[in-house]
């Protein structure tokens, strides 16, 4: 014993950095030395706390937050959404203060925050501010707000448009500041009329009271922010098809590098971030990052904007604890599945973008980024699109497949002509008019296509039809069973389109006779 304790000691003088530590059953963490030295007490180690009563540790649940830690505090428009109603609930509180700590503390602050994008890639937003150049070359910063929300099943940044649009307005002077920037152009879905109206009147209001222009809120820096209004492009949804489309040009990505941090917008050092990622931002700041990242679990802080939509009793859009329940949240928020819980088919957790889940994993899941990809699936926007048992499954996915080949903007091989194959294969599916063999076909373009593209809308078509091979593969051969898609079809019997004909044995021993003359 002594022995091992000396080897063990020398072990740790060499190694200073490595921490060795032995876990106690209680579920403490010891240190070698210490184990030892009991070991060597003789009695004193069966008297030790090792062979007491295990601790009983409670599980942190997660959701049920309290109206006092809500963010958006006119999500369903019950107040007033312009600057006198905006200022009663706390927005323009002190701004001026949060820009006379400077960049580097609101950037430090959002960090400490643990915030990430609330876009659907869920970056750390700190860490994507701080990529900016700390000092200028010349040419100015920009900030760009996308709002073209064009992701079926979401509805979360119109809310706050709509209904607390100086929220967005104040977040766009806090992070533009942290980036240098001294313009925010906001970049909205043509559809969102009375969006545009209520943000355009937001930012008229802020600029008649000081709180924009060449002074904004007696900081001594300029801000401008402009509202830049879409044609409906879901391409555009991507950053640098953003800017091309704000530049005048056609809606179609950019190959990177170089980054939009590095030349953007005109040319120029630019960050592109999601509305809901920006209007938290002044918010996090007041209550300091600490707070905020005391919501969820590690690595996915904070509250976050759910839309709840399909069959539930109630499709509701909701603010909610990050890493809740997607059971519960369905349950406590919208009402629970049309017929029950039982009832439940499938869920799209995030957007049509992301794999479906069946109910099975549905039960457990936490609606936070790391557990949703632990499933396979992902947080996307956090648009929940809830399907029950009358759903038709392989037709909902199909509808998805149309969409992408629709919104594709032809630029990329892979892209251009995939999402067409998916679509054609997916249709035919619906009515088992293929053979088994091409499920396995039609997974493997997904990946051919995945991550082969410019912008991710490849990975957005490919991403829903593995899901559904992935959990519903027997649904998609029963109907190709109950169609005869696997029977080999006769010379006679017309074919349908698309369908693959087995050559007649006939032609085969014809064929086989010319080729050895």
């Amino acid at each position: 014993m002594v022995t091992r304790l000396r080897t063990v000691r020398q072990y740790h003088s060499a190694h200073e950095e490595f921490s060795f530590l032995i876990i106690c059953k209680r579920g403490h963490a010891a240190h070698p030395s210490t184990m030892f030295s009991r070991a060597t007490a003789g009695s004193s180690l069966a008297k030790s706390s090792l062979f007491g009563p295990k601790k009983v540790t409670s599980v942190r649940q997660y959701g049920g937050l309290q109206d006092k830690d809500r963010i958006f505090t006119n999500l369903y428009g019950l107040h007033d959404f312009g600057l006198k109603g905006a200022m009663k609930r706390g927005d323009w509180y002190k701004t001026k203060n949060m820009l006379d700590k400077g960049r580097d503390w609101i950037i430090d602050e959002i960090k400490a925050s643990g915030l990430r994008g609330r876009g659907g890639a869920g970056f750390p937003s700190g860490l994507k501010w701080s990529f900016m150049p700390k000092k200028s070359d010349g040419r100015p910063h920009y900030l760009v707000i996308n709002a073209d929300e064009g992701e079926p099943g979401t509805c979360k940044d119109r809310e706050i448009m709509r209904h607390d649009p100086h929220k967005l307005v104040e977040g766009c002077l806090v992070s533009g500041f942290a980036m240098g920037a001294h313009a925010a152009y906001i970049y909205i879905r043509g559809e969102f009329y009375n969006e545009a109206r209520h943000l355009q009147q937001a930012i008229d209001e802020a600029y008649k009271e000081g709180l924009l222009g060449p002074n904004a809120c007696g900081s001594g820096w300029a801000f401008d922010v402009y509202v830049h209004r879409g044609a409906g492009a879901y391409i555009c949804g991507e950053e640098t098809a953003l800017i091309e489309s704000i530049e005048g040009k056609q809606g179609k990505p950019r190959l990177k590098p170089p980054f939009p941090a590095n030349v953007g917008l005109f040319g120029c050092p630019t960050t592109v971030t999601n509305v809901e990622t920006v209007a938290v931002a002044p918010t996090i700041l007041r209550r300091g990052g600490a707070w905020f990242a005391g919501f969820g679990r590690k690595n996915n802080s904070g509250t976050k904007l759910f839309n709840i939509s399909g069959h539930v009793n109630n499709p509701c859009t909701v603010e909610e604890e990050m890493s809740i329940p997607l059971k519960d949240l369905i349950e406590r928020h919208a009402g629970g599945v049309t017929g029950g819980w039982d009832n439940l088919l499938a869920i799209v957790p995030g957007g049509s973008s992301v794999p479906l889940l069946p109910k099975s994993i549905s039960e457990t899941v936490l609606m936070d980024f790391d557990s949703l990809r632990e499933q396979k699936s992902g947080l996307g926007t956090a648009a929940i699109i809830v399907m029950d048992k009358s759903t038709d499954i392989v037709k909902a996915i199909a509808r998805f497949a149309h969409f992408y080949q629709h919104e594709s903007c032809g630029q990329c091989t892979p892209c251009r002509e995939g999402t067409g194959w998916l679509n054609n294969i997916m249709n035919r599916l619906v009515t088992g008019d293929a053979r088994s063999t091409e499920i396995d076909m039609l997974e493997e373009l997904t990946y051919q296509i995945e991550g082969h593209t410019i912008c991710a809308l490849g990975d957005a078509a490919a991403w829903p039809i593995q899901g559904l091979i992935r959990h519903f593969r027997p649904e998609l051969e029963r109907r190709i069973q109950v169609a005869g898609g696997d029977v080999v079809v006769p010379v006679s019997t017309p074919v349908l389109p698309g369908r693959p004909q087995a050559i007649p044995q006939a032609f085969q021993k014809e064929a086989l006779g010319s080729a050895s003359a």
